[in-house]
């Protein structure tokens, strides 16, 4: 017997998000919100030579719109 995995979308959302669904396309960029923050972040010192971490806006929205590109092109069948 497997062993239900509750860190992946289910099949209809991701259906439903390569059909355009806003609300699934939300779950989709919900699902993966925190590896792109992930991606997002970066480091810079200050002029003390003190790090700081931050993310990058830019960065994270490109990331999502990405994201959304592919989804919407994804061919399930």
């Amino acid at each position: 017997m497997r062993k239900k995995n509750k860190n992946l979308l289910s099949f209809h959302i991701i259906v439903a998000a390569t059909e355009g669904e806003k609300e699934a396309v939300k779950a989709v960029l919900k699902h993966y919100e925190g590896y792109i923050v992930a991606l997002a972040t970066r480091e810079y010192h200050d002029e003390y030579g003190f790090t700081h971490t931050y993310v990058d806006d830019v960065l994270r929205c490109r990331l999502e719109t990405k994201l959304i590109m592919k989804t919407l092109e994804f061919k399930i069948f």
